[in-house]
């Protein structure tokens, strides 16, 4: 039998009868859900199909609304650019206004650093607004283009009405317009136009107030230390400088230099005249060739000053000057040309004149001027090439070599024609008549002494060695500048004595022809020895050459013109004569004497002539001592048989024999006079009163020979010359 089960008496039955009333609950619930869902699918369905129709119906607004999008895009680019035109615009006009107010005020200041500040500001304004309408230039067309771009997307997407349309098209031509006319009457002819031009007058004033100080202000004989002008304040240049990139900026390059070149040179050329260089004019061979000789030394010694000063101050300054100007503009490139324009047309003149000399005819006086040109030109060539260096100045550099070149050609020729003319004796004149030394020898012999001293020893060797390079070549191994120059004066020193040989031989006067080479020599001997002429030829070899010819050539002048005399004075043949005829023939020996004697006064009186001093002396000295002894002991052994009035007394024979001797233009007494007046003191009881063994000792007569020496003693005497000159022949 079935056991009824309570709920109380079992938990779990409890429990599972509790889950199965929830899973009924479950079931209800979810048959309840699942009619809702299905109420729900059904509403969606209608709004979906409601969504579908509303979409269909809003589709051409969005289309709209991309197309507005678009639009939008296109127009905010055109207005972009136009704005930033706009700006520009207006940034010009503001600029144009402040430029015209700093016009009037720069007009109105008087002070002049203030002016030069305004001056700053005026060139500041000016850049801004050529930047200004520069950048109105640039976003033109810019702003041209977008525009355009939006009236063709107007007119093919009918995105607005047509009179809208139509006023952007309106504005476009316009714009086009403006860009086209305006904007380059803004740029070219307007205000900006004026301003440059205005720069332009600022530019040129200023550099003419730039000038070169203390040119041509030195008093005659000063000597002043020649360095370049500082031609204007930081200030001045600070504003030159800016206007000429301003200018330079603003497509007016070719003006400013323009501006800059002419009133430099100008002013630099002016600079120069104050100098008073009117030798200038005259440059051409022919021209200089006419010219006197004192006019054309004292140009050239002019031209050597005023091409150093050319050079070191005006250049040198002008060089600076254009550096820093011109030197910002196109990275530097512009100014070493505009300095080589301004110089090349200063030098040009000096180059001119220095190469007409160096062409003109070789006279020998133009040697010296000749080196003097070279040697400057040597001194100057490191500032020259410094000065002028880079592409810029190859040409002018090529000229100033030229000139040297043709100052070493022309140097050297002067120098061997004028030993070509010694040798050709081209003076055309015959031998001085009363034996005296050739004009053309004293010439010769300063004009070496000349060319040997310390000034030109120096050029004159290095324009040797130029030439020996160009004949031997640059590889050849060149001589010393000594030696070149010893053996070029060597070959002249030659040409002279050939020359003076030549003459000698034209002589008929054998004692003349004596007192000539005599004379020549000892002139030669005695105007170089001492000398830097002696010290370069050597003390030995001018003794050898000249001194002793001299002294030989006085031993046969006493043999020839007083050796005859003294001979006539001889014993011997009174010695063989009986003693009746012993009166007869000393009064025939005395009176031959004394006609001899007489004759011989005569000739140096008329026809000889010894014009140096001491050697004048010193043959007086040697005559005396070789006639006086002969003439005394004549008479001391017959003035009994001779008649007073046939002879002398000795002091008067000396005295005549001193007169002379003397030189100058006293008049020298004959025999006959002295014998009309003797000196009655000269005698006691009809003899001389002078003995043979006269208290004075003879000396200086050696063997029958007068004992001329250069080592001497006493001081040579009259020969001093404070300057040797080739003028003084």
């Amino acid at each position: 039998m079935a056991v009824e089960l309570k709920e109380e008496d079992d938990p779990t039955l409890s429990k599972l009868i509790s889950a199965c009333h929830d899973l009924k609950k479950l079931v209800h619930i979810s048959v309840s859900v699942e009619a809702s869902l299905e109420e729900m699918d059904k509403k969606l369905a209608v709004m979906h199909e409601s969504i579908n129709m509303a979409s269909k119906r809003v589709a051409p607004l969005r289309t709209l609304s991309i197309a507005n999008k678009a639009l939008d895009t296109r127009i905010n680019r055109a207005i972009s650019p136009a704005l930033s035109l706009l700006e520009s615009f207006k940034l010009s006009e503001s600029l144009q206004r402040q430029l015209l107010e700093l016009a009037a005020k720069l007009s109105n200041e008087t002070i002049h650093k203030k002016r030069l500040k305004k001056l700053i500001k005026y060139v500041d304004c000016v850049d801004k607004l050529n930047e200004a309408i520069n950048s109105i230039s640039q976003e033109c067309e810019p702003a041209i283009q977008k525009l355009q771009e939006v009236v063709e997307f107007l007119s093919r997407t009918k995105a607005t009405d047509q009179y809208r349309t139509q006023q952007l098209k309106e504005t476009l031509i316009t714009l086009k317009a403006l860009y086209e006319t305006e904007v380059d009457a803004i740029k070219f002819d307007g205000l900006l136009d004026e301003a440059l031009l205005n720069l332009q007058d600022e530019y040129e004033s200023l550099l003419l107030q730039l000038r070169h100080q203390n040119i041509g202000e030195a008093e005659e004989g000063d000597v002043q230390e020649v360095v370049p002008t500082v031609l204007g304040s930081e200030l001045k240049i600070e504003v030159l400088e800016r206007i000429s990139r301003t200018l330079a900026s603003n497509d007016c390059l070719d003006i400013c230099i323009d501006i800059y070149v002419k009133v430099r040179y100008r002013r630099a050329a002016k600079a120069l005249m104050r100098l008073n260089p009117d030798y200038l004019k005259t440059y051409t061979p022919e021209e200089i060739d006419e010219m006197e000789w004192e006019n054309l030394e004292s140009a050239i010694s002019l031209w050597i000053q005023h091409f150093e000063l050319a050079l070191k101050s005006v250049l040198i300054s002008e060089k600076i000057l254009c550096s820093q100007v011109l030197g910002s503009i196109m990275e530097g490139v512009i100014w070493p040309e505009c300095f080589t324009k301004i110089a090349d047309k200063i030098m040009a003149v000096f180059f001119r004149f220095g190469e007409g000399v160096a062409r003109s005819n070789k006279e020998p006086q133009k040697l010296f001027k000749l080196l003097d040109m070279f040697d400057s030109l040597e001194k100057l060539k490191p500032e020259f090439s410094d000065t002028f260096d880079g592409e810029a100045g190859v040409d002018i550099c090529e000229r100033f070599r030229e000139l040297e070149k043709l100052l070493v050609h022309a140097s050297t020729k002067v120098f061997w024609e004028f030993g070509l003319r010694i040798e050709g004796n081209q003076d055309g004149l015959p031998p001085p008549q009363d034996g005296s030394v050739p004009k053309l020898v004293r010439y010769a012999i300063n004009y070496l002494k000349y060319l040997a001293s310390e000034t030109y020893s120096k050029p004159m060797a290095q324009v040797f060695r130029i030439e020996q390079s160009w004949k031997a070549g640059i590889l050849s191994k060149p001589e010393t500048d000594e030696n070149l120059l010893r053996d070029a004066i060597s070959n002249v020193m030659e040409a002279i004595q050939r020359n003076v040989e030549s003459k000698k031989s034209r002589y008929k006067d054998k004692a003349l022809c004596s007192i000539f080479v005599m004379n020549t020599y000892w002139y030669i001997y005695m105007r170089s020895r001492s000398t830097e002429l002696g010290k370069l030829l050597g003390d030995q070899s001018m003794k050898r050459q000249y001194k002793i010819v001299a002294e030989e050539s006085a031993y046969l002048y006493q043999k020839q013109a007083w050796g005859a005399l003294v001979r006539l004075l001889d014993k011997d043949e009174l010695n063989r004569v009986n003693k009746d005829g012993i009166a007869a023939v000393a009064r025939g020996k005395i009176e031959a004497f004394m006609k001899g004697f007489d004759e011989m006064l005569q000739k140096h009186k008329s026809s000889y002539n010894i014009p140096d001093a001491d050697l004048r002396d010193q043959i007086r000295d040697a005559t005396i001592k070789l006639v006086m002894p002969a003439y005394e002991e004549f008479l001391n052994s017959y003035s009994s048989v001779l008649q007073a009035k046939s002879h002398l007394s000795p002091q008067s024979v000396e005295g005549l024999l001193g007169q002379i001797f003397e030189g100058g233009n006293q008049q020298t007494s004959n025999v006959r006079s002295f014998l009309r007046q003797p000196d009655q003191r000269d005698y006691v009881d009809g003899r001389p009163s002078i003995s043979l063994e006269r208290s004075r000792e003879i000396k200086g007569y050696v063997d029958g020979r007068p004992s001329i020496s250069l080592e001497r003693s006493r001081e040579i005497k009259g020969y001093r010359r404070s300057k040797s000159n080739i003028s003084d022949v």
